[in-house]
């Protein structure tokens, strides 16, 4: 549980003064030595003088630069900490900055002591490695102790400038991920069994006034003298909703080294969507984790801008594992209300429990035809590792067998992935 502020303790730092004062007393009684006496009567003034010790009153003014508030992912930003004193002299004052959860310090410190007079200002620095999110600051906090350090007074100080850092990286590179429905071949399009105007051969007709001369069969015209009209397949476009798996259990790594399956879940995603959007379909994000996200299905650039945010910012891809609990059929009772009618899904998850696997068929059987893309967190160092490389393999082999594509993303790039999919699909 965290401290509530201000706080104000006994520090210990002369603990043993009065054994002192009774060790030279005792000593000196007994070996009949004035001196150690009069030596005695030291400690005790000074734990006097300790007992009585009460912590000063803090009142300082923070402020917090930020070289860059809006970094691109693995940029460097140096913080600038300002601390002015408002109040009374303080001997010992340490100042802790709040730096947030996510982001960890490559230079410097985020740690600060000094003494510090009044209407003085003292100014530290430290540098931070931006990555993928919205990153809040919070609060110094201070800690001011008396001259002789044996109290101590602790305070949260709110900060009057710099709360946050956004960091957005753009769309990864569009991927053709190919959907359930597509049968001819062309990525972002859904076959109809009408004729019409499209790429792929459906029939051909009598010639009808009003058609255009670039659909005339004009070799069997040659041949036979009667004007012929080609037909091809009808073709719409696709409603896709992108799901990513942001439960506590995406939250994996094969080593703490690399990144979270989560992370290379919202690079697929990232992919995924911005394929589709390319290919004209209208496409959706959503999240499946405690926090919800609903991004409705739609096209354009301004969708596509919102898109990068919700994947870059959103509170529920956030970099840190959730804490908040999580309702598992809650959730996923709520993401199908909010799915359109026969919209497709992309799951994007590591398959690392079972509740993934039944997510996935529960969807595809209430109508919507899921893909599942499963970047892979398993290691195979040890017992453990191997044993849970083969159970997430057999979840994967399940959805394969109930009709469920699954690009299994190990190692190398997601296009990568996709394209070796795709041939096996195809096979």
């Amino acid at each position: 549980m965290a401290p509530e502020f201000p706080l104000t303790r006994r520090t210990g730092r002369w603990r043993g003064l009065t054994a002192v004062t009774f060790l030279f007393a005792g000593v000196g009684a007994l070996a009949a030595r004035p001196g150690l006496l009069l030596a005695a009567a030291v400690p005790l003034v000074l734990a006097a003088v300790v007992r009585g010790a009460t912590p000063p009153a803090v009142d300082l003014t923070v402020e917090r630069t930020l070289s860059d508030d809006a970094p691109d992912p693995g940029g460097t930003v140096e913080v600038e900490v300002r601390v002015t004193n408002a109040g009374d002299a303080l001997a010992d004052l340490r100042l802790l900055d709040g730096v947030p959860t996510a982001l960890t310090v490559e230079g410097g410190s985020a740690r600060h002591g000094t003494a510090l007079r009044p209407g003085r200002s003292t100014s530290f620095t430290y540098t931070l490695t931006a990555q993928r999110g919205r990153h809040e600051f919070d609060d110094a906090v201070a800690v001011a102790r008396d001259p002789t350090g044996a109290a101590e007074r602790r305070v949260e100080v709110a900060v009057e400038s710099a709360a946050q850092l956004v960091c957005r990286p753009p769309l990864p590179a569009p991927v053709a991920l190919p959907l359930r429905a597509t049968a001819t071949g062309v990525t972002g399009e859904t076959t109809t069994g009408e004729g019409g105007a499209g790429l792929a051969f459906h029939s051909v007709r009598e010639y009808r006034r009003g058609d255009p001369l670039a659909r005339i069969a004009w070799s069997r015209t040659a041949r036979t003298g009667d004007l012929r009209t080609v037909e091809f397949h009808r073709e719409r476009s696709a409603t896709v909703c992108v799901v990513v798996d942001a439960r506590e259990a995406a939250y994996v790594a094969p080593t703490a080294d690399d990144p979270p399956a989560l992370e290379r879940g919202i690079e697929a995603a990232g992919s995924v969507l911005r394929g589709r959007l390319d290919a004209g379909d209208r496409v959706g994000l959503a999240a499946l984790g405690p926090t919800p996200c609903w991004l409705e299905p739609a096209t354009g650039a301004d969708h596509r801008v919102r898109a990068r945010d919700h994947l870059a910012t959103h509170p529920a891809f956030s970099p840190v594992a959730p804490d908040d609990p999580f309702f598992p059929t809650l959730r996923l009772a709520r993401l199908r209300r909010r799915l359109p009618a026969g919209a497709q899904v992309v799951f994007c998850t590591p398959l690392t429990d079972d509740y993934a696997l039944r997510a996935a068929r529960r969807l595809d059987a209430a109508g919507h035809p899921v893909t599942v893309v499963s970047p892979d967190p398993t290691a195979a160092d040890s017992t453990g590792e191997r044993l849970a490389r083969l159970e997430r393999s057999l979840r994967a082999s399940t959805l394969r067998e109930a009709g469920l594509p699954v690009v299994d993303w190990r190692d190398g790039s997601f296009r990568a992935a996709v394209e070796h999919a795709a041939r096996r699909w195809s096979a």
